[in-house]
């Protein structure tokens, strides 16, 4: 009888599993129908619910390109009568919204008086008005530069113009002599590189008055002037400036270092480590700091006058190579003749020489006279003239690097401001000969064995301005 039992439930046992997996796969089998279904065409289940919170985004077609083109107008946007308007809601459409693409739009142009026609130089730049949304004009300027072989500022200096250069240019030199004393041609290159634009190193013998030469500079022109003695602890900061947190104000500020001065005086700059050096080249090559990602420009004019010893070598840091080629000019002072050194003992109760003078010049007299150096005529023979004695120092055997086009374009431009102190709206070979040594001579290196010769860089471009024929201006 128990046997029996057990007989029945196993028999009834396995009827439930076979029609459990029955069941399964009837489920299975619906399921997969329903899937079909649903990529078939939506249910009505889904048909009768609502739209889903995320609508469908259908973007329209590209319109044509005739849409963009514009005419290039010299009026205002009302002038121009261009309105295009772009419906926001229309672009967020819902999937049941029908797409339509947008018309071909050519915005009218309106008529404009008759004129005669503009031919843009070279030198030009070509502008054209954009319409915005707000309805105003967006003008795009597109600046190119003239082709090679075409003269840039063609602009030729007047009579009266290079008498007005010639006189306050003088009247710097004669006050800055009454500091330095019987020392006319340094202090005539200094001027020079002031007027240019460019920057000058001083490299001299201690006490041969360096710092009274660049401060009586500074004193000369009203103009701002700081002073920055080079130590080996100096930062980058310390020169440039920082950017600090004010809780006051709870912003962040920026606080302008001493190189934010139309004159400044890099006093002993060689004692400086190679990372401060290296913060200033920026600012002598493009008239400019960046810190933290913000540019602030300096005051113009802006000029560096740096002094170094080169006799001392203990604590100090030689300025590299791309720093010495950032100063226009390198010149030296040397000692003054026993005349003037005697005058000088006289008055030794005046302690501050450069002290003792006032300005003659103000800082925009030296943006009026740059201007005025840039319209004194180059001859062609003398861009000849100059280009061959910078192709010498590249090819000349005792020089193991020559000068770069920098240094053609320093000589060209302090060769201008040479001939308007001179009175003259032209360069002659004699400007360019006056100013190759201290415009190149420390721009360009020695070979190991020119130096093992005691050879100097001055020695050398003296021997090359001797071998190259200077051009005769005029001559048929």
């Amino acid at each position: 009888m128990t046997n029996n039992n057990d007989d029945a439930k196993q028999e009834i046992a396995e009827e439930t599993v076979l029609a459990g997996a029955h069941e399964s796969a009837v489920e299975q089998s619906a399921a997969a129908t329903a899937d079909e279904t649903v990529l078939a065409s939506p249910s009505a289940k889904d048909a009768a619910s609502p739209t889903p919170s995320v609508p469908h985004v259908v973007m329209p077609d590209l319109p044509t390109r005739e849409m963009f083109e514009h005419t290039h107008t010299t009026g205002t946007a009302d002038d121009a009568d261009i309105n295009i308007e772009v419906d926001e809601g229309t672009i967020l459409a819902t999937a049941a919204a029908p797409v339509t693409a947008p018309p071909v739009v050519t915005p009218p142009v309106a008529a404009s008086p008759v004129s005669s026609p503009v031919t843009a130089s070279p030198s030009t730049a070509a502008s054209s008005p954009l319409p915005t949304r707000d309805g105003s004009v967006m003008t795009s300027t597109v600046h190119t530069l003239p082709p090679i072989g075409a003269v840039a500022g063609t602009g030729q200096a007047t009579n009266e113009e290079i008498a007005t250069f010639k006189k306050h240019f003088s009247a710097i030199v004669d006050n800055v002599s009454q500091v330095v004393v019987g020392k006319e041609s340094p202090i005539r290159q200094c001027v020079t590189a002031l007027v240019a634009g460019g920057h000058i190193l001083l490299e001299d013998n201690p006490g041969t008055g360096k710092t009274q030469l660049a401060r009586a500079i500074a004193n000369s022109v009203r103009v701002s002037f700081k002073r920055i003695q080079f130590t080996p602890d100096l930062l980058p900061s310390d020169v440039v400036g920082v950017t600090f947190y004010d809780q006051k104000t709870g912003e962040f500020s920026f606080r302008e270092g001493p190189i934010f001065a139309s004159i400044v005086l890099a006093d002993e700059i060689n004692r400086a480590s190679p990372k401060t050096q290296s913060a200033m080249l920026e600012v002598m090559e493009e008239q400019k700091v960046t810190v933290d990602g913000h540019t602030h420009p300096v005051p113009q004019p802006f000029i560096v006058i740096a002094t170094q010893n080169p006799i001392e070598q203990l604590g100090t840091y030689k300025l590299p190579e791309a720093q010495m080629d950032r100063f226009l000019i390198k010149t030296t002072i040397g000692y003054p003749s026993t005349e003037y050194s005697l005058d000088i003992l006289r008055q030794v109760n005046i302690t501050d020489r450069a002290g003792e003078i006032g300005a003659v010049a103000s800082g925009d007299d030296i943006l009026a006279m740059r201007a005025i150096a840039n319209k004194v005529r180059v001859d062609d023979s003398i861009l000849e003239y100059i280009m061959r004695i910078i192709e010498s120092t590249r090819h000349d055997e005792s020089i193991a690097v020559g000068s770069s086009m920098r240094g053609a374009l320093a000589l060209t431009r302090c060769a201008r401001v040479w001939a308007a102190a001179d009175g003259r709206g032209y360069v002659i070979p004699d400007d360019v000969k006056a100013l190759a040594v201290p415009v190149l001579a420390h721009r360009i290196m020695l070979t190991s064995d020119a130096v093992f010769l005691s050879s100097t860089p001055e020695d050398v471009l003296t021997r090359i301005l001797g071998e190259i024929p200077a051009p005769q201006l005029g001559a048929n």
